[in-house]
């Protein structure tokens, strides 16, 4: 009787490794869209994010045998990756708002939520979108692993390459600046901080 369970992520890996391109082609389709999100959100350009998820996969096809399944799950790995992509094109491009939600594309990057929810967040997602993109990037990077891909700190602080109270210090700081961008009257901002996840 043939096993119709799906391959684990390691094991993804390890076949990716050895040149299988089914198992590639699956890992792709499994975590494209966490690589498109998280690069998104840190560059505010969908045309990086493209870029760097096209970036993110070949160097998977070319180092999947440098995975170590004991430091970190794949997912933090590959967000590890789209991190030093993201870097190196911001150092490269200029910053380009995220589509608001009234395009296609703005529209791929959020969940739709409950309609009454909806109405009462479509006019902070733009002003929280923004106010995100102002953070420093270390503040923006945390918080985007934590809070949009709900990944945990150790996973988070895998994929930054730094300590977990590292992780820790810069989501608190992060969200004290993120809260008080949002609540600056002078930047007509709103003045209630909405749940972080909704930008997704």
């Amino acid at each position: 009787m043939a096993d119709d369970r799906p391959p684990v992520d390691d094991e993804l890996i390890a076949r990716i490794a050895g040149g299988d391109r089914e198992a590639f082609a699956l890992l792709y389709r499994r975590y494209r869209t966490d690589v498109y999100r998280f690069a998104a959100h840190v560059s505010g350009s969908p045309a990086v994010a493209d870029d760097v998820v096209q970036d993110v996969f070949v160097a998977i096809i070319e180092g999947a045998s440098g995975y170590r399944a004991d430091r970190s799950g794949v997912l933090p790995w590959l967000l590890g990756i789209a991190r030093n992509h993201v870097r190196r094109w911001r150092s490269q491009r200029p910053v380009q708002p995220l589509p608001g939600d009234e395009t296609q594309e703005g529209r791929n990057l959020a969940v739709q939520p409950d309609p009454l929810v909806e109405i009462s967040m479509q006019r902070h997602t733009t002003a929280l979108r923004r106010a995100l993109l102002e953070l420093p990037v270390r503040y923006r990077e945390t918080i985007v692993l934590c809070d949009l891909q709900e990944l945990s700190y150790a996973d988070a602080a895998h994929a930054l390459g730094c300590a977990v109270g590292t992780v820790r210090s810069r989501l608190h700081r992060g969200r004290a600046l993120l809260a008080r961008r949002l609540c600056d009257p002078e930047n007509g901002l709103i003045c209630r901080m909405p749940a972080t996840r909704s930008l997704i």
